[in-house]
C-alpha cells in the first residue's frame, strides 16, 4: 500500500502521490519541532505541579533530580531532531522514528517518576501523552509493543520499590498496575480503530483520485473530439475561430498577425476520378507536409472540405507569403504510393490581422483573395493585406 512519515502520504503503490525530498524535509523538520515543543512544554508543566506538590506539602522528592530527569527528557527529544538533521539519507524504516521516540521518552518518564514516592500515581496520567504520539502514527502492532513496554517499565519500578522495601505490594500499588494496564488496551484498542478508519479513507482518498483521474481523461478526450478533426486531426473550424479571436483580441498595438485561407484544387476531381479514400489521403498527406513546414506556434485548421485556414502569429508580409508558396510547392511535391495522382496544387489566399480588426472581416479579405487566385488561374497565392488595400 502507502508509506507513510509523519502521518502524511508519500507513495501510494508506486503512483503519482509522491513529495518531493525537500518538501520531505520540512514536513519532518516540523514534526520533529513540534515534538520537541510538546515535550518541553509537558515536562515544563510537570516540574511545576511538582513544585507545587512539594510547596504545599504533598510529597516529597529531590527537585534537583526531577529538574535533572525532566532536562534528560527534553534533550532526548533535541537529540532526536539533531540525528534527523545530520543525517539526510533517513536510513530507517520509520524515518520520523515515532516509536522510538516514544520508547525513549517511556523510559525517560519511568526514571522520573521512581524519583517520586507519593506523587507516582498523580503522573501515570503522562504514559497516556506519551503513547498520544503514536496513536495516529504507528500500526496497532507497534503501538501495542510500546504500550507493552510502558506498563512493563512502571511494573518493574513497582517491584523494585518494593524489593527494596522489604514489604508487599499495596492496594494502591495493585490499583495503579490494573488501571494502567486497562487504559494501556483501550489505547490499543483505539489504536486499531484509528488505523483502521485511515485505512479506510486512504483507500477512499485513492478511489476518489482515481475517479478524478478518470474523469480528466475523458473530459481531455471530449475536449480533444470538440476541437479537432477527425479525419487530418487538425484543428476544426470552430475551435480554430475561438483561438484566433483570442489572438486578435490580445493583439497589442504595432503587431500583425498573418492569416490565409487554403483551397485543394480541383479536388472534387481527385474524388470523382480516384474515390473518395484517395481524396482523403490527400487531406491527410496535405495535414502532415502542412505541419512540418509550420513553426509550432502556428495555427492550422480544416475550415471545411478541402478548405483549410492558417494562422501565423506575429509575422509580416513577407513571411507570410514565404511560408504560403513554401505550402504551395510541397503540395505539389506529394506523391501517393498507390494511386497515381498527379498535378496536385492548391490556392491561396492572405491577409493581415492587425490590432481593432474584426476577425470576420479579415476572413472575409482572405476569401476575397482566395478568389482572386481561382479566377487567375490557380495554384497561386493572393493577398489582400489591410483593409486600407482593401479599401483604396
Amino acid at each position: 500500500m502507502g508509506r507513510y512519515i509523519g502521518g502524511h502520504l508519500l507513495v501510494w503503490d508506486g503512483a503519482r502521490e509522491q513529495m518531493t525530498s525537500e518538501s520531505k524535509w520540512y514536513d519532518l523538520q516540523g514534526l520533529f519541532l513540534r515534538r520537541f515543543g510538546i515535550a518541553a512544554a509537558t515536562y515544563g508543566l510537570v516540574l511545576a505541579l511538582t513544585w507545587l506538590g512539594m510547596g504545599l506539602g504533598l510529597y516529597r522528592s529531590s527537585m534537583t533530580v526531577l529538574v535533572v530527569s525532566s532536562l534528560l527528557v527534553i534533550l532526548s527529544q533535541f537529540a532526536f531532531f539533531l540525528l534527523f538533521r545530520f543525517d539526510l539519507n533517513l536510513r530507517f524504516d520509520d524515518p520520523s522514528l515515532t516509536e522510538t521516540q516514544v520508547l525513549v521518552a517511556t523510559a525517560w518518564h519511568t526514571f522520573f517518576i521512581f524519583q517520586m514516592a507519593e506523587g507516582r500515581g498523580t503522573l501515570l496520567v503522562f504514559y497516556v501523552v506519551i503513547l498520544l504520539f503514536g496513536i495516529f502514527q504507528l500500526r496497532p502492532l507497534r503501538f501495542v509493543g510500546c504500550a507493552a513496554f510502558a506498563f512493563l517499565c512502571f511494573a518493574g519500578v513497582t517491584g523494585l520499590e518494593v524489593y527494596l522495601a522489604g514489604g508487599a505490594l499495596s492496594s494502591s500499588m495493585v490499583l495503579q498496575l490494573c488501571v494502567l494496564f486497562l487504559v494501556f488496551g483501550w489505547l490499543s484498542l483505539i489504536a486499531n480503530y484509528v488505523q483502521q478508519l485511515r485505512e479506510r479513507m486512504r483507500q477512499r482518498r485513492f478511489a476518489l483520485q482515481a475517479h478524478q483521474d478518470t474523469l480528466r481523461g475523458m473530459m481531455r478526450q471530449l475536449e480533444n473530439l470538440a476541437s479537432t478533426d477527425e479525419l487530418t486531426s487538425l484543428y476544426n473550424r470552430r475551435h480554430f475561430l475561438r483561438l484566433a479571436d483570442r489572438e486578435l483580441s490580445n493583439l497589442s498595438a504595432g503587431r500583425q498577425h498573418g492569416m490565409a485561407l487554403i483551397d485543394l484544387d480541383h479536388f472534387k476531381r481527385i474524388n470523382d476520378q480516384h474515390g473518395h479514400a484517395v481524396g482523403d489521403r490527400v487531406l491527410q498527406q496535405f495535414a502532415s507536409m502542412a505541419r512540418a513546414n509550420l513553426r509550432d506556434r502556428d495555427v492550422l485548421a480544416r475550415y471545411g472540405g478541402e478548405e483549410f485556414v492558417l494562422l501565423l502569429p506575429n509575422s509580416d508580409a513577407e513571411q507570410v507569403l514565404l511560408c504560403c508558396e513554401r505550402l504551395r510547392d510541397g503540395f505539389s511535391r506529394i506523391e501517393l504510393a498507390d494511386a497515381d495522382v498527379s498535378g496536385l496544387s492548391l490556392s491561396i489566399g492572405m491577409t493581415l490581422l492587425q490590432p481593432g480588426d474584426e476577425l470576420d472581416d479579415a476572413l472575409q479579405r482572405a476569401d476575397q483573395a482566395l478568389y482572386r487566385a481561382k479566377r487567375g488561374g490557380r495554384n497561386r497565392c493572393e493577398a489582400n493585406w489591410t483593409r486600407v488595400d482593401a479599401t483604396s
